[in-house]
């Protein structure tokens, strides 16, 4: 895996009492139903070779305007926790100490766990990510990002959240955080990425389903103990901040410095970086 650029330098004096409009970036077209009509199997060749040229272009646009966001922590979570709940503040504390530590906190832009990590690194100064995929019932950005980046299809908008990744923190959630949690570790278990630290914020949450791995499938045979042991638990936003840190720095290599600049000469121009 190529190295990524090192932590950026955290923007100083962001306000999230007053955040500024969102710069928003909507990969593709305005066709909702495009994904839909991409899974109905075989059609015809010419449409096709169109849909693959599309998913390319989704795909290049993504990496254009992600690429200089700085090395991320992808927070997965529930959209369904309003301000106050537990775990909400949970993923605000979480977010804030990631930014502190110099990364860049990326999410699905949404409510909820997302909001709560996106403004958790406005607290701090840092830098807010996020990363939409266009459903039929649409989702608004919350408030606290300095880029909103909209994704037709769920598999685009994966590639995004793990490419620019060097940790996962999975906070609270539903069948969505559950797939990206195990695709997160999929492609651990199967050396498709590296090693990355993959955290579970919130003990009572995840225990039961730590138990189920440990005490069936790996009793059965399905996976190994060391798939189990790569998932940290904790409820410590500052030990989960602190892993996420050493690693990045004893085992990938990141060290603190100036982020890389857009170059007109490679048509970056209006490609902003954070």
């Amino acid at each position: 895996m190529a190295e990524r650029a090192p932590p950026p330098v955290t923007r100083p004096g962001a306000s999230p009492s007053s955040p500024p409009a969102v710069p928003t970036v909507h990969i593709g077209g305005t066709d909702g139903h495009r994904e839909s009509q991409f899974l109905r199997g075989p059609q015809s060749r010419w449409s096709e070779l169109t849909r693959s040229v599309r998913i390319c272009f989704e795909f290049l646009r993504g990496f254009r305007h992600l690429h200089f966001v700085g090395p991320c922590v992808t927070v997965f979570g529930s959209a369904r926790f309003a301000p106050g709940h537990r775990y909400y503040d949970l993923a605000r504390t979480v977010g804030r100490r990631l930014a502190e530590a110099g990364f860049t906190v990326m999410t699905g832009g949404g409510p909820g766990v997302m909001e709560a990590a996106n403004r958790g690194a406005w607290d701090a100064g840092g830098t807010s990510i996020g990363c939409n995929i266009e459903l039929p019932q649409e989702q608004q950005p919350n408030l606290y990002l300095d880029r909103f980046v909209t994704f037709h299809h769920f598999f685009v908008r994966k590639v995004m959240l793990v490419k620019y990744s060097y940790a996962f923190v999975a906070m609270p959630g539903g069948f969505g955080t559950l797939d990206e949690m195990f695709e997160a570790s999929t492609l651990i278990q199967t050396g498709k990425i590296k090693p990355f630290p993959l955290i579970l914020m919130g003990r009572e949450f995840w225990q039961p389903q730590l138990d189920f791995l440990r005490d069936t499938m790996v009793k059965e045979g399905t996976i190994a103990a060391e798939d189990v042991d790569r998932l940290v638990l904790t409820d410590d936003p500052e030990e989960a901040a602190r892993i996420v840190r050493e690693a990045a720095i004893s085992k990938f290599g990141l060290s603190y410095g100036v982020p890389p600049k857009p170059r007109w000469w490679m048509f970056e121009r209006g490609v902003r970086s954070t």
